[in-house]
């Protein structure tokens, strides 16, 4: 059957398919296709909970970024943000498209180096780097470290013994429109330096032998809509000093609702670059850390039903929860979510869209529009590609899913569902010492 994008009556699927994966399709019975796949075919094949992602969205939503910035501004680099999605495949997928990396840890670093990217495309962040993890770094030849405190810079006094190139963080004092948890340029901010303490960390790097800073970097926050507020922040940064690299930072949000309108990639690109030509030096490198905005839209995370209740309220409960969707919880971000194998039905019923997890706080929606569920039908919520399998945790025993990349009518497992195995793997020592 020839694969449309219908928008039947009584329905709000219309008005998804800017949210589903580019590659997203409905079948002539009304069944999600993700890059040619049925979500039928996947379930079957991989079992749920499970992400999905469009590859070929994906891989061409990097090139908007890298392609776009570079024709603005030819010196230039995109970083992914890896923290949004760490894992291998991605990490691979990410740097075949000519990105750089992003890395906030050395669990991210070894994930990165795994996948085979080149260490001196590696960035690394965090407010809290210890011994162990710089001295990893230092040791995998990483490329740059994004200094955070004067701390840190003791460490590294301590630990190199080669050139290695620095960045430095700084507090821009922008108060971005987003969560409280996702907003990281205020003045109050856990990361960086205000900028007279920035200037003595500058002259400081600038005069010891092997550390070759570079430039300045910031972030003000994530899931931010207004493309203002990233020009602001490249006006900041200008008043920090003149240096050969400035690195702006990502934070470009997404579209995860009907009425949620995230600026394009363009809009944001013309935004930063424009800011940059009025008040960045000419000749200078300029850098960007999309996430979010690269990962989110090409993924979904699909359930199966297990049970409906009509109590007072109508509770359609899934075979995951809070334990794969911690971001919910943690910012009260609203997701979208459709029975995936029955898209052209009516959507006749308000629900309670609930989890398996043993708390009332596990809401995946509230207030889903969808047909009459039942037992065994399939769910899918819509742009979960950012930060779901980040935060995916072991709450109540569970497993963390299993994540498959979809692209012409193929499918491939690039990261396995956990199993009990590996979930008593760590508890060893306590089962041993249990059979003395």
């Amino acid at each position: 059957m020839t694969p449309t994008r219908p928008a039947p009556g009584g329905t709000r699927l219309g008005e998804l398919w800017r949210i589903l994966p580019e590659e997203a399709t409905a079948s002539g019975d009304g069944v999600l296709e993700i890059g040619g796949v049925a979500v039928t075919e996947l379930a079957e094949r991989f079992g749920t909970p499970l992400h999905v992602y469009d590859e070929v969205g994906l891989r061409r939503q990097i090139r908007r970024f890298v392609d776009g910035l570079r024709e603005r501004w030819p010196d230039s680099e995109v970083l992914f943000a890896s923290k949004s999605l760490p894992a291998v495949g991605m990490y691979r997928v990410a740097y075949e498209e000519g990105l750089s990396i992003d890395i906030a840890g050395g669990g991210e670093l070894q994930l990165a180096l795994a996948a085979g990217v080149d260490p001196a495309r590696l960035f690394f962040h965090g407010n809290a780097k210890t011994d162990a993890e710089l001295q990893m770094a230092i040791d995998a030849g990483i490329g740059t470290i994004i200094v955070d405190n004067d701390d840190e810079l003791d460490r590294l006094e301590r630990l190199l013994v080669r050139p290695q190139r620095l960045l430095l963080r700084v507090i821009p004092g922008v108060e971005a429109k987003t969560h409280v948890s996702q907003a990281t340029g205020g003045s109050n901010s856990k990361f960086g330096l205000p900028m007279d303490q920035a200037e003595r960390a500058i002259a400081r790097m600038s005069a010891h032998p092997l550390m070759e800073f570079e430039g300045v970097h910031l972030h003000i926050g994530s899931q931010i809509l207004d493309t203002a507020q990233f020009a602001e922040a490249v006006g900041k940064i200008s008043t920090v000093g003149t240096f050969s690299t400035y690195d702006v930072g990502g934070g470009l949000g997404v579209s995860y609702t009907y009425d949620e309108h995230a600026p394009s990639v363009e809009a944001y690109l013309d935004a930063i670059v424009a800011a940059a030509r009025a008040q960045l030096p000419t000749g200078s490198r300029l850098m960007i850390e999309p996430g979010r905005s690269i990962v989110a839209r090409a993924g979904v995370t699909l359930y199966r039903v297990t049970s409906v209740k009509r109590t007072g309220r109508t509770f359609v409960a899934v075979d995951g929860g809070l334990a794969d969707q911690m971001d919910i919880a943690l910012t009260q971000q609203r997701y979208e979510a459709l029975l995936a194998d029955r898209l052209l039905e009516p959507w006749a019923e308000t629900v309670q869209l609930v989890g398996r997890q043993c708390e009332s706080g596990d809401l995946l929606v509230d207030g889903a529009p969808m047909p009459p569920a039942h037992v065994g039908d399939l769910v899918v919520m819509t742009a979960t590609g950012a930060y779901s399998y980040t935060m995916s945790n072991n709450y109540n025993g569970a497993l963390k899913p299993a994540i498959v990349f979809v692209s012409d009518g193929e499918a491939r497992l690039v990261t396995r569902r956990e199993t009990y195995a590996d979930l008593l793997a760590t508890h060893a020592p306590a089962r041993a010492g249990a059979l003395v």
